[in-house]
C-alpha cells in the first residue's frame, strides 16, 4: 500500500439521493485507508450523468459526510464541469484509432453473449460499419484489440489476485453514450489520473468495472492505482443497498453510533469507548485493518470471467 504523504485516495459519490448505510460504509473506508497512512483524501462529486443528478442530493451528501466527521484535504471536484478533459481523451484515443461510432440499440443486442454478471459482451457490430460520431443515436465505443492488455491482473487488497480478459468478457465498451453524456469509465478513469490518486477504496459492486478501467489506463498511458473493494451493504432480501432498492438516508442526530456500526460491518477491532467523532476518527486511522474484512458476494473468485 502506498503510505505517508504519497497516498491520495477519494471518496465519489453520485448525487442522485443522500448517502444510506452503504454509501456510509464505503467512505469509512476509503476515510480510515487514506488516513491510517497519513495520505490524502479527496471529494469528487461524479454527476456525469446529469439527468440523473440532483443539487439537493449533493448539498445533502456534502451535510453528511461534515457531520459524520469526514474532512477533504482539497476543494470538491464535480465531473459536470470536467467535460474538456473528458474531450480530450476521447480525442487522444480517436487519434490512435481506438474509437469507433456505434449505433447498437438494445434490442440489436438482446442476443449476443453474456459475461458472469450478464453484462453484454459486445459483439463488434459497428468496428467495421464507418459510422460518424456525427450521426443521430451513436455512441462512441472504445476498440479493445484481444493482445496482451486486454488480460488485465490486478490485486485486490482484500480479494487477492484477480483476472480478466477484458476483450472476451467485456469487448468493446462505451465511452460517450448516444445521448452524449460521457460513459461512467471514462469519467472515472480521466479524473483519477487528473487527481493523482493512489488507491481506489469503493464497493465491490464496483469491482466488475475495474478490468476495463485498468485497460483504458494503458490506452491512455496513465497510471493504475492500487485497489481495495468493501464488502456490500444489503437488506433482508440480500439486495445491495441502494436509492432503487428504497435505502433510508443515514441519521444526522446519531452520528457515533452510526459510524460504530459502519466500522463493525466492516469487521474492525472494537475501539473501545468514545464520546465524540473526532476521537472515532482518531482511534479509526489507528487500528484500521483491512484484512479483517470479508466479502459478501461472488466477488471474491480469482477469476472474474
Amino acid at each position: 500500500m502506498t503510505s505517508g504523504t504519497a497516498y491520495v485516495g477519494r471518496f465519489a459519490p453520485s448525487p442522485t439521493g443522500p448517502l444510506h448505510f452503504g454509501s456510509l460504509v464505503a467512505a469509512v473506508a476509503s476515510y480510515a485507508d487514506a488516513r491510517a497512512v497519513g495520505g490524502r483524501w479527496l471529494l469528487r462529486i461524479e454527476d456525469v450523468d446529469a439527468p440523473r443528478c440532483t443539487k439537493a442530493a449533493e448539498t445533502a451528501i456534502v451535510r453528511q459526510l461534515s457531520a459524520y466527521g469526514f474532512e477533504a484535504d482539497q476543494a470538491i471536484v464535480r465531473q459536470s464541469a470536467r467535460g474538456d478533459h473528458y474531450e480530450a481523451a476521447l480525442e487522444e484515443l480517436k487519434g490512435a484509432g481506438r474509437l469507433f461510432a456505434c449505433n447498437c440499440s438494445r434490442k440489436m443486442l438482446a442476443l449476443a453473449p453474456r459475461n458472469a454478471v450478464s453484462e453484454v459482451i459486445y459483439p463488434g457490430r459497428c468496428r467495421d460499419l464507418r459510422l460518424t460520431d456525427a450521426e443521430p443515436a451513436t455512441a462512441l465505443r472504445l476498440c479493445v484489440h484481444d493482445d496482451a492488455n486486454a488480460q488485465v491482473i490486478f490485486n485486490d487488497r482484500t480479494l487477492g489476485e484477480l483476472s480478466q480478459n477484458v476483450a472476451i468478457e467485456v469487448g468493446d465498451f462505451i465511452l460517450r453514450r448516444a445521448d452524449g453524456l460521457y460513459a461512467y469509465q471514462l469519467a472515472v478513469v480521466v479524473d483519477d489520473a487528473a487527481q493523482g490518486v493512489t488507491t481506489v477504496v469503493r464497493g465491490e459492486d464496483l469491482l466488475m468495472n475495474t478490468p476495463r478501467q485498468i485497460y483504458l489506463q494503458r490506452c491512455l498511458s496513465y497510471a493504475t492505482p492500487g485497489y481495495l473493494h468493501v464488502p456490500l451493504v444489503r437488506n433482508d432480501a440480500s439486495e445491495k443497498l441502494s436509492k432503487q432498492t428504497r435505502a433510508q438516508p443515514i441519521a444526522e442526530d446519531s452520528v457515533i453510533a452510526t459510524l460504530d456500526a459502519a466500522w463493525a460491518f466492516l469487521h474492525q477491532p472494537a475501539l473501545g469507548n468514545f464520546t465524540s467523532v473526532a476521537q472515532f476518527w482518531k482511534r479509526a486511522a489507528e487500528l484500521w485493518n483491512p484484512a479483517l474484512m470479508r466479502s459478501t458476494g461472488a466477488a471474491s473468485r480469482g477469476n472474474l470471467e
